[in-house]
């Protein structure tokens, strides 16, 4: 196991917390906080025995060998941005979108810069700790700090993928697509049970099974042989039955479901259950009326 050097976070959110807890139970000696609010700053240090708080960042970039910052990514840059850094010092930003284009203040005063995004999702830092171990780290670095936070993630649990800064927007978008996105599935499927009396508390609880079960699927089966359903079947008359009555409960879902649908089409096709002339023939279905 590679030598251990002192780290230090600028910013005390939820990410910043949750690694840093983390990574002191890992054995990183975490040694240096600052935040916009020291509130939030003596708060991770009471959670990591050992760190200090600093007013500033400077303060964090003076005694840690390597320093995450870890504010929201619009205040990234400004953070890092005016502080004395030096050579051969790791300088490390946790945004899923951003390159480390935005350390560049960092990196023209010789320090190393680089990316570390846990593809996880964090409502609070309770479940940010709880959630780490198993996840996927988006790594943007060249050697040695790849290496450095390459082994981190591996410490955390967790494993990692290696991107290129033109490839973080899209890496991005793809987690917003597979977490936000199914929140936004969920809603609309919580309102649709609202038409016939459930709540959304008690429409969420009864899916929630259903949900799990995709998930497991998912896991354990993979794509595409996981897919279920209409589309998966070419089961033409549900879906027909599905249109119709979208049009009158809920006519503002119909293109919703026409677009999903028709993606749903090729992953049915790698499947097998269906041939391209059934895949013609739902395709049709599904766009037939739309705009």
């Amino acid at each position: 196991m590679e030598e251990r050097i002192d780290i230090g976070f600028i910013g005390a959110g939820t990410v910043g917390t949750a690694l840093a807890v983390r990574l002191k139970q890992k054995g990183y000696p975490v040694v240096a906080v600052s935040s916009r609010t020291k509130a939030s700053a003596q708060k991770l240090a009471e959670a990591v025995a050992g760190c200090r708080v600093y007013d500033d960042g400077q303060g964090v970039a003076d005694n840690a060998q390597l320093v995450f910052v870890t504010t929201p990514d619009d205040v990234i840059a400004a953070a890092v941005a005016g502080l004395n850094w030096h050579r051969g010092q790791g300088v490390v930003h946790c945004s899923g979108a951003a390159s480390t284009d935005i350390l560049e203040p960092a990196r023209g005063l010789g320090a190393l810069v680089g990316g570390f995004h846990p593809l996880q999702t964090f409502a609070s830092v309770a479940h940010a700790i709880d959630n780490i171990p198993g996840s996927t780290f988006a790594i943007e670095a060249e050697e040695p700090l790849l290496s450095t936070l390459s082994q981190m993630a591996l410490a955390l649990e967790g494993s990692w993928v290696r991107l290129g800064a033109g490839d973080k927007v899209l890496y991005h978008a793809a987690a917003v697509f597979a977490c936000n996105y199914l929140y936004t599935l969920v809603k609309l499927a919580t309102d649709l049970w609202q038409n016939f009396g459930v709540s959304t508390a008690e429409a969420t609880k009864a899916l929630l099974p259903l949900l799990r079960g995709t998930l497991n699927n998912l896991e354990n089966v993979g794509l595409p042989q996981c897919l279920t359903g209409p589309v998966a079947r070419g089961d033409l008359g549900t879906i027909r039955s599905h249109l119709d009555a979208l049009e009158r409960a809920a006519p503002g879902l119909l293109s919703t479901y026409r677009e999903l649908g028709t993606k749903t089409i090729p992953i049915a096709l790698a499947k097998g259950k269906i041939d391209e002339e059934r895949a013609g023939e739902l395709e049709a279905l599904l766009k037939e009326g739309s705009p």
